[in-house]
């Protein structure tokens, strides 16, 4: 009912016919996405038109054709996003912006000066309008939603109504600093204390990364090498034209990134990044000093323990590159 044949496509690497569950197992995970795509009419920014385009949603954003209803990426020009933005259901876009249907929707920038920054949207019929503002909010929502729905369930063992695997973790801002430390759990209040325990914590989850049980059962230090391979973000030999395509799904949005083993130098690996609707190539090498082991982007201006480090870096700071590393492709699929 919410997804119209005519409206939804799969990735190519789906084969067979996708189940109703399979289709909400999509949603919830990381790495895949059913797309949608249809006709849109857009309020053009400041203006009083609208103008009709042919619109894809992608887990990035949603974007629209500039040129008819080619999906190529250079035709592909980014509309809106939705972590820093809410959507609503337009009652009255007909009368009060001359939209030219009654079935329209809008996004409001969560630090939004007024009504100017809204950008308005409306479908040609209520089936449509339905299956657009249904689909994103399962993209922004679908985790909480999905937990929400599971929790009468709790339990109950088999009663699990939907086979869903969920993927994704739950929004930033439901979760909190705790300290488990002494014989009962607190919560940290103060964002100093809070941050200089994650800063411990992570130090502490490294040295145990770097631990190994030998056959005696005595440990023995494991390069830092090892410790990525578990990250969703880490793609194992893969090509630079597959890396590439991963992206491409994904959507040429600023700041979608994986990072790759090198096929040229086997010791070095590579950050593939989304910027200015191009894919960049960055490469990531290993710089040996004092007997320790570094990473670096930047010739050795700034060195980083593991892989790991590097990547928690420039998801908060830019540095050499482009932009911040913001959606990462993940390497594992439902």
């Amino acid at each position: 009912s919410f997804f119209p044949d005519h409206m939804i496509s799969f990735p190519s690497e789906t084969n067979a016919a996708v189940s109703s569950s399979g289709i909400l197992q999509m949603f919830l995970s990381s790495s895949t996405y059913p797309e949608i795509h249809g006709y849109l009419h857009a309020k053009e920014q400041g203006k009083k038109s609208w103008k009709k385009l042919y619109f894809i949603l992608r887990r990035s954003g949603l974007y629209f054709s500039t040129k008819g209803t080619s999906k190529e990426p250079r035709h592909l020009q980014f509309f809106c996003e939705f972590s820093n933005s809410d959507m609503y259901m337009s009652l009255t876009g007909k009368k009060i912006s001359g939209a030219p249907t009654n079935y329209g929707f809008c996004f409001k920038p969560n630090k939004s000066g007024g009504t100017r920054d809204l950008k308005q949207l409306c479908a040609d019929d209520e089936q449509s309008r339905t299956c657009w503002m249904t689909a994103i909010r399962l993209l922004k929502y679908g985790m909480q939603l999905y937990q929400n729905y599971m929790q009468p369930y709790q339990g109950r063992s088999g009663c699990s109504p939907l086979n869903v695997t969920p993927m994704r973790s739950i929004s930033e801002n439901s979760l909190v600093a705790m300290d488990f430390s002494g014989h009962r759990s607190r919560i940290i209040e103060n964002p100093t204390e809070a941050l200089s325990v994650a800063v411990e914590e992570g130090l502490a989850w490294r040295r145990r990364g770097c631990l190994r049980l030998n056959t005696h059962g005595s440990p023995i230090a494991v390069s830092n090498m090892a410790i990525h391979r578990s990250q969703s973000w880490f793609h194992h030999k893969i090509s630079r034209e597959e890396a590439q395509r991963l992206i491409l799904q994904h959507g040429l949005v600023d700041g979608v990134f994986l990072v790759r083993d090198s096929q040229s130098n086997p010791k070095t690996f590579v950050l593939s990044l989304s910027h200015g609707l191009k894919i960049k190539h960055f490469q990531i090498v290993p710089l040996e000093d004092d007997g320790k082991l570094f990473y670096t982007l930047d010739d050795g201006h700034t060195r980083f323990t593991d892989l790991i480090q590097l990547v928690e870096f420039y998801q908060l700071n830019k540095g050499v590159l482009p932009c911040k590393l913001k959606h990462y492709c993940a390497r594992i699929a439902l």
